[in-house]
């Protein structure tokens, strides 16, 4: 346990998606600070799995199954929280992800793309369905457990909300309009929360993270042998510390934001992205 975080001890954390790689990285962080910690997911079992880790060595988890884009669903792991826990003082919106029927096919439409016989999805093939759902996911997905989990925050001292936005909220990739457009939403409302709950003691920040191997991206930025794609070259190259971010790099900002240690810090969202928003690409 670090010394600086000492007021973390005892409170509840609430972090949707905590079954994924990068929130079960965060949840073990809070867990080592003596935070106990409710691992909210669509999938029970990665929940839990998330939690057993935690328990097993030493700290306070649940797993909680939970729907972020359904508000009974969070009602109801509310109230799980609340009975064993107690009530939340912390709230990481992780829940997020992309969908293939928001991603084109290439970086940049050519003419020809119209014309081809191959499968090409172009910008106009893109599904309003897949657009829909990786905004819900996202954006919606960030509303909703804040609406449900904030309101017992107000007035009490020492909360904080802290979303997860994207390198893409800074500097859109190519691709994949959807997830970019979703994630400038959440920065976006992030500061906008910020703004809303500045008088009732809540602080809103968000994390945004650059390129980190996840389940989601793995297959887009390694080969099966473990070497780079060319995407994954390509981000390399434009990420002047060069490599990818490992869960474990989150962890700092995170307990900073959560803590004292910025108490007089709210609305800013933190690009940890190993120099990749602040490199021209020359």
């Amino acid at each position: 346990m670090n010394p600086i975080f000492d007021e973390l001890k005892g409170k509840v954390a609430v972090i949707t998606g905590g079954g994924g790689v990068l929130c079960g990285t965060l949840a073990n962080a809070l867990a080592k600070q003596n935070v106990k910690v409710a691992i909210l997911d669509l999938r029970l079992e990665n929940a839990e799995a998330v939690a057993s880790e935690i328990t097993n060595e030493g700290g306070t988890a649940i797993g909680v199954e939970a729907n972020v884009l359904n508000l009974e669903s969070l009602q109801a792991a509310r109230k799980t929280v609340e009975d064993k826990l107690g009530i939340c003082d912390i709230l990481i919106n992780g829940a997020g992800g992309n969908h293939p029927k928001g991603t084109t096919s290439n970086t940049h439409l050519l003419a020809d793309d119209l014309k081809s016989a191959e499968a090409i999805k172009t910008f106009f093939d893109l599904d309003p369905d897949g657009i829909q759902f990786v905004f819900n996911l996202n954006f919606i997905g960030t509303l909703l457990p804040t609406q449900v989990f904030a309101k017992e925050m107000v007035g009490r001292e020492g909360c904080s909300i802290i979303n997860i936005s994207s390198m893409n909220a800074f500097r859109p990739l190519t691709k994949i309009p959807a997830y970019s457009g979703a994630k400038a939403a959440v920065s976006n409302f992030t500061q906008w929360l910020a703004v809303h709950f500045s008088k009732v003691g809540i602080r809103v920040n968000a994390l945004a993270p650059g390129f980190f191997l996840t389940d989601q991206n793995r297959s887009l930025l390694t080969d099966a042998d473990g070497s780079l794609t060319s995407r994954g070259n390509t981000i390399i190259e434009h990420t002047p510390m060069g490599r990818f971010g490992e869960p474990e790099d989150l962890n700092g900002t995170l307990l900073w934001l959560c803590s004292n240690a910025s108490a007089f810090v709210t609305g800013v969202v933190i690009p940890i992205d190993g120099g990749f928003s602040a490199f021209s690409g020359v």
